[in-house]
């Protein structure tokens, strides 16, 4: 048998799966088709300090392989957070992983000073536009994806892991600027910037126009940015981006990834992460890998 376990920024995991941030809410509807403690990890739904309603449907717009999003990081708050949905997750044996986003840098300090300790691991969602820069996104410049990684790591008890956006030009020098403010790891990549037309009316399909394209279509963007990465730094790397199977997996792995998020393939089949650890054991098996972590580049 593979030892399919595996050491995330120092938090150890059963497996390196974990399910993707937005495409799993709090764990309790795909609680209702398998027992959520067989994932390695979590990471929930993005967190804001107040709650947020999200942009107006239409909020998903399917492509050829995936789909764009523009659900605006609906979500019920950081406190609702820590009262009504991490004690459902603490019943389970899983890495719980908050994902968390706010519209200034002081913003990502506050959120992680509330939560403490309480979740195994901080991600740190910089493709949010920063209010007080004119919009620009965080992880559009090293120097502010810098600071929100300082500010956070000040006030976290926990890892932090930055998750890094591919709409920008030199996403090692990102990479690089987040390790140096002190992150503990980095996940990569989030979604492209795309736009669906409706050809009868002329008009965007999301009422927001722009929204961030998701799913196999964007997979070797994903492997391509973890392979960058992986050169630019040391910090352990969270891969993600189009995986939907076990080979994916494999691929992310050999890429540079120490684990492996799965999203968008959540939503067109809910059992899409068990298919794919069992893919992937038995990929291992087959060629007699003895520990999941001897495939990492």
């Amino acid at each position: 048998m593979t030892d399919m376990s595996i050491s995330f920024a120092g938090v150890r995991l059963k497996n390196p799966l974990i399910a993707a941030s937005g495409c799993f809410g709090f764990g309790r509807e795909y609680g209702e088709y398998f027992d959520i403690s067989r994932l390695g990890g979590i990471s929930v739904k993005g967190l804001t300090l107040k709650p947020r309603h999200g942009n107006k449907p239409p909020r998903i717009a399917e492509t050829p392989c995936g789909c764009l999003n523009s659900v605006g990081l609906q979500n019920p708050g950081v406190e609702a957070f820590m009262t009504d949905e991490l004690p459902f997750l603490r019943t389970k044996d899983v890495v719980v992983i908050a994902n968390i986003s706010g519209d200034t840098a002081q913003e990502y300090g506050d959120i992680a000073g509330i939560l403490g300790d309480a979740p195994d691991m901080l991600e740190v969602n910089i493709s949010c536009p920063n209010v007080k820069a004119g919009g620009l996104a965080f992880g559009a410049d090293p120097a502010q994806a810098a600071l929100v990684t300082e500010l956070v790591k000040k006030n976290a008890s926990v890892p932090v892991c930055v998750k890094l956006s591919p709409n920008v030009t030199d996403i090692a020098a990102v990479a690089r600027a987040c390790e140096q403010a002190g992150a503990d790891a980095l996940s990569l990549i989030n979604t492209l910037l795309g736009m669906r037309i409706d050809i009868e009316t002329g008009r965007p399909i999301l009422p927001r126009e722009i929204g961030g394209l998701s799913g196999p279509a964007v997979f070797p963007v994903a492997v391509g940015c973890v392979w960058r990465v992986k050169q630019a730094v040391k910090i352990p790397i969270c891969g993600m981006g189009g995986v939907t199977s076990g080979r994916d997996l494999i691929e992310m792995i050999m890429a540079g990834a120490c684990t492996v998020g799965m999203g968008t393939a959540l939503l067109a089949d809910p059992y899409a992460p068990l298919k794919a650890l069992h893919q992937a054991h038995e990929w291992c098996q087959g060629r007699g890998v003895e520990k999941i972590t001897d495939i990492v580049n």
